[in-house]
This record gives structure tokens, sequence and C-alpha cells, in this order.
């Protein structure tokens, strides 16, 4: 059974943690859409890049999707937050505490402010989540899994990302394989 995954895109999102983790994910043959939580199918990231999503959150249930990402970006993140069908969502999704819940950088603020962090470990970009935080903030990790709930860190940290979401899916295999394909590996190796 193939695996189904949404991205869901707000203006100012971090094009680098969105369209990487998308990539990834559909390399491993997972469905994975761009899905826009306004009414405008074109969506411009912070930095000037506009893509069209497959898609648009009205009407969007948890049925049928195995996980939902958040990707960063500080404006991005803001206007996820402040969107009332993005809040939906996820507190549907958490409810069912089988669907992940993945989010990078700036994107935890939003599952933060709905109380999915709630006695968690969990990261973010260095600063993104205030004080005080519900969660148990792990700085010394580029990504953080804990139950049905995946953070990371930032733009460096997308590929690590979305290989850890392709292992939180059941895929590791997938997710090995296109480590070592994509040079992965080797570049970890040199650093």
């Amino acid at each position: 059974m193939n695996k189904k995954a949404v991205v869901l895109l707000a203006e100012g999102f971090e094009e680098i943690e969105a369209l990487s983790v998308v990539d990834i994910l559909r390399r491993a043959g997972v469905e994975c859409k761009m899905c826009s939580i306004s009414g405008e199918m074109r969506v411009k990231g912070g930095h000037g890049i506009e893509v069209v999503a497959d898609m648009a959150i009205g009407g969007l249930t948890p049925h049928g999707i195995d996980a939902v990402i958040l990707p960063g970006g500080l404006l991005g993140a803001e206007n996820l937050k402040d969107s009332l069908e993005t809040s939906r969502l996820i507190s549907e999704c958490d409810e069912t505490k089988s669907i992940i819940i993945a989010a990078i950088c700036a994107g935890p603020m939003v599952i933060e402010a709905l109380g999915v962090l709630a006695g968690r470990k969990a990261t973010s970009y260095p600063g993104s989540l205030k004080q005080p935080m519900s969660c148990d903030y792990v700085d010394d990790k580029l990504c953080v899994v804990d139950g049905h709930v995946i953070t990371s860190r930032g733009p460096a940290t997308a590929p690590f990302f979305a290989f850890e979401i392709l292992a939180e899916l059941g895929l590791r295999d997938k997710a090995d394989a296109l480590k070592e394909g994509m040079q992965y590996n080797f570049m970890a190796s040199c650093l």
C-alpha cells in the first residue's frame, strides 16, 4: 500500500525545507502532495520562489493521510499558525496518534501552539519556540522523533528530516538506499 503525505504550504515557507522533503518522499514512492493553505494554488516561498500546489487544504481530512509535514520559514510558520484550516487538520491528525506530524525549523511553533508538543521531546530552529515551552527541548540533535511527532532544526537538516519521515513511515530501506544514491552518506562522511 502506498504511503501518502501532505506538505502544507503557506506564503513565506522555507523552500528548501518543503521542496527537498517533497522530492525525497516522491523518490521513495510516497504519494506526497503539496497543499496550499490559502485559496491560491500558487504559493510564494520566503525567498521568492513560487510553486504550484497540488491541492488546497479546504475539506482535507486525516482520512488516508500517513503524514502531514510543516516546513518552516518564520513568515510561513506564522501563516500556518494563523490558519484555522491548518489548526483543524493538525488537531484531527494528532487525535489519531497514528498519523505522523512532522515540523522543521520554525514549523514546530505551529504544533507547539496547538499543544501537540506538550510533554514531548522536540527541537526547532533556535529561538523559534517561545518560553515557556510545553516540550522538553533538545538542542543537540538534527531531528527528534517522539511518538508520532518528528521535529527538525532548519534548512541544512531538511534531507535528514525527510529520511527520518521515511523511516517512521516504515520505509527505512528506501531511505537508506536514497541516502546512498543521492550521495548523502558520502557528504556525511566528509564532515
